[in-house]
Parts: structure tokens; sequence; C-alpha cells
């Protein structure tokens, strides 16, 4: 498998769902995120890999090198956000294909050659709704495989427009009922969005621990009235009272040193909408992330506080409903060691970084042995159309999980999972 092909199945993967500022909207169970799966099963169906779609739409190309072994996992996720980039997720899936066919191109000329054969199989996984931009929570198909979440109620769960997971699935084809893998171990590669690696002029990152993370869904009520016929002593204004509250999630910040903690509000749903109706409802979703739990803690803490002010000042109702909360997760050392000797012997820098963003191996890091690698975002920016990775880096990430793998698939980490659990329950 050569690094032309990685990257011509890269850029074609790029075009589905592809944006006229070069990024990509492919949201989970649309018609691009179907385009994307057909294009991952044709992938593995070509070289003779078993295709598995379980019952939250996790999809698995599975690749036989002992057969009754469990699996080394390696993936992401292909959804993307609204208006996103088309490195973020996407990247470590083609990456975990093309590191999978090296991996079982390599393991049969060992084969040949009498050297030590495989203790496991190696398979590739597309998660589900990685994101959560349409589907709230975000890393909603791992988080399922590893028995965080329940299958039965992330089906359940429904867009704005009121689609519920288990129809967007079923009406792309793609509500599997499938067997999960049971696994040795997970490692995914994603893009770092952030600019350490990039400062730093190093091609990967072994990630050591995330950040602690935890949401708040906030509602406003106020009360719908003429936007010109009404007083403004009379007016109870939930979209005033929700841009008070965005401004304080915004300021909380300041009271931690900087880049301690960091916050935004992404998402808000207004009632009823009208340009001349003074809004009865709003909804908001606050994101607070730092290293130190009690950072977050407090800052919640200190929020709930402001709005409590804000709702008696004008004249509201306000709601913080607590949800999405993810504790710090601590990679394995052995891992990290792995990662560390496998760059080594490929001639690339590396150094020990954390990630703030959430992803797929958060959860897996939970049930079995996990390594997750960054490879170097330009500008550090992501989500959004001009996200970038350049080709180079991408080639050497690809070697880098196929490395990985590779020492994988012949036992290592397996100590952890004395530890950790070798697979999920099939419909935790």
């Amino acid at each position: 498998m050569t690094d032309t092909a990685f990257l011509e199945d890269f850029h074609a993967v790029s075009r589905i769902g592809a944006t006229p500022a070069n990024g990509v909207d492919r949201q989970a169970a649309t018609a691009a995120d179907r385009e994307t799966r057909e294009w991952f099963r044709a992938f593995a169906e070509r070289r003779g890999w078993e295709t598995r779609v379980d019952g939250i739409g996790n999809q698995f190309a599975l690749v036989e090198l002992v057969p009754g072994a469990p699996y080394v996992l390696l993936g992401s996720h292909l959804d993307s956000q609204p208006l996103g980039g088309r490195f973020d997720g996407a990247y470590g899936v083609i990456a975990g294909l093309h590191a999978a066919e090296r991996i079982a191109e390599r393991a049969a000329e060992s084969s040949a050659e009498f050297s030590e054969a495989p203790a496991y199989n190696v398979a590739v996984v597309n998660w589900f709704n990685e994101e959560g931009g349409r589907f709230p929570p975000s890393i909603m198909g791992s988080s399922v495989f590893a028995g965080i979440k329940s299958e039965d109620e992330m089906l359940e769960v429904r867009d704005l427009s009121g689609t519920s997971v288990r129809e967007a699935l079923d009406g792309i084809g793609y509500l599997g009922t499938d067997e999960r893998p049971v696994i040795a171990s997970y490692a995914e590669i994603h893009i770092e969005q952030g600019r350490i690696l990039e400062r730093d002029g190093l091609p990967i990152g072994a990630v050591d621990r995330s950040w602690y993370t935890q949401k708040l869904d906030v509602e406003v009520l106020g009360e719908q009235s003429h936007t010109g016929a009404t007083a403004m002593a009379d007016r109870h204004d939930a979209l005033l009272g929700a841009a008070k509250v965005i401004a304080k999630v915004h300021e909380v910040t300041a009271l931690f040193e900087p880049e301690t903690l960091v916050s935004s509000v992404g998402q808000l749903t207004l009632e009823p909408n009208s340009p001349i109706v003074v809004a009865r409802r709003v909804r908001l979703v606050a994101d607070l992330r730092a290293d130190d739990p009690a950072v977050v803690r407090a800052a919640r803490d200190q929020l709930l506080g402001d709005i409590a002010e804000i709702a008696e000042a004008y004249g509201l109702t306000i709601t913080a409903r607590d949800f999405d909360v993810r504790d710090n997760q601590h990679y394995p050392e052995s891992g990290l060691a792995l990662a560390e000797a496998a760059a080594t012997d490929l001639g690339l820098g590396s150094r020990r970084i954390r990630t703030m963003a959430g992803h797929d191996s958060v959860a897996m890091n939970r049930i079995a042995p996990t390594v997750m690698l960054f490879i170097p975002s330009v500008d550090g920016v992501s989500h959004c159309e001009r996200e970038y990775t350049r080709d180079e880096d991408m080639i050497d990430g690809v070697a880098m999980l196929a490395e990985v793998g590779w020492r994988l698939v012949h036992g290592a980490l397996q100590a952890e999972l004395v530890a950790a659990p070798a697979s999920a329950p099939a419909n935790a």
C-alpha cells in the first residue's frame, strides 16, 4: 500500500459533502454520511474483509490474521461538524484502513519468512456520531460500545427537527444488528486541533491525558410579547437573559490563570424566532473544560450564581442542568512508551501531549489498552473549513499508526488487560 494511494483515498473522501471553502458538511446519519460509509464498505469489500454495522451505527472492517482471536481496533469517525474541516476524524479512519492493509501485507510477508506470527487480528472502525453536532452528546457510538451510554437511550435522542437517531440511521440503511467485535486494544490517530506540534516542529504527539469536561444545558424562560407595543419595563425577554448568560460563560475564564479554563456557548435555539416578537424561550449549551476538575467545578458554581442573579434582575426563569460530564482520562504509560519507541524506530520526532478536545479514544480507554496519537494542525485551527494538515504529516502518521498497530497485533499492551475488560456489552 503506497503513500500515493492513501493520499488519493483521503482526497477522494474529502470531496464527499464538500463545501465551497474546502471544508465538508457530513453530519451524522445524513446522505453525505451515508456516502462516506459506502466508500468505507467498498474499500473493505474490495480486499475481501468482513464488514459489520452494530446497533448504534458503528461500522467495522475486520481483517483476519489469527482465526478466532480478538481484534486490535484502529479508527476514528467520518462524520463532521456543520461546515467542518475535512481532516477531523476522517483522517484517522482512512489512515486506519491503510494501516490495516499494511499490517496484513506485512503479516503475510513475515509468515513466509517464518517470523513471529501475530497474536491478534486487526479491525478498523468508523464510529457513529463522534461530533455530536446533530445528535448530542458527542462521542456517541464509541460510548455505547464501551458501555458508558445506553444504546436504547441514544437511539431515542432527537435532532432539532425531531428526527431520532434510530429513524436517521434506518433512513440511510445503517441501523445495524451485527455483533460487535471482541477487542484486544485500540489505537487512534487524529489531527491535533491545536498548535503545539506545529510550534515544536514535531510530526507526532503521544497523548497522555484528556481534560475534564462538562456541559450545562441552560433553558431561559420569559414571556412572549410584541417588540413594538410592549413597554420596556414590562418585558421579560428570554433572549436578553440568554445573552447575559453567554457573556458570563465567556467572562468566567478570567477568574482563573490564563489558559487554565476554556468555555463557550456553541448552540442556541430561540422561540418563537420572529423579528417582531420578544423571545419567550431560549435554550443554549455551555461547554466548560480544564485539566483540573476543581477548576471546572468552581467555574460551574460561579455560573450558577450568575444565572440566578440574571433571572432575578430580568424577571425570568432560568434552569441549568449538568450533562455530558467527562472525567480526566490518563492513557496507559506502557502505550506511551510503545508510541515513543515506534516513533524513534521510524525516525520521527515525538512528544507527549494532552488533548483538550474529546475523542473516541477517551471512551475506549475505559475498556481496553489505548494509544492516542496526534499529527500537526496548521495554525491549530479545527471545526472550520480552514482546518488543514500537510500531506507529508498525514503520510508520517499512517506509517506511525501501522507500526503501532503491528506491535499491538503481536501482543503489546496485553498486560494492561488485567485491569480492563476486552470488549463491551453487546447492548450496553
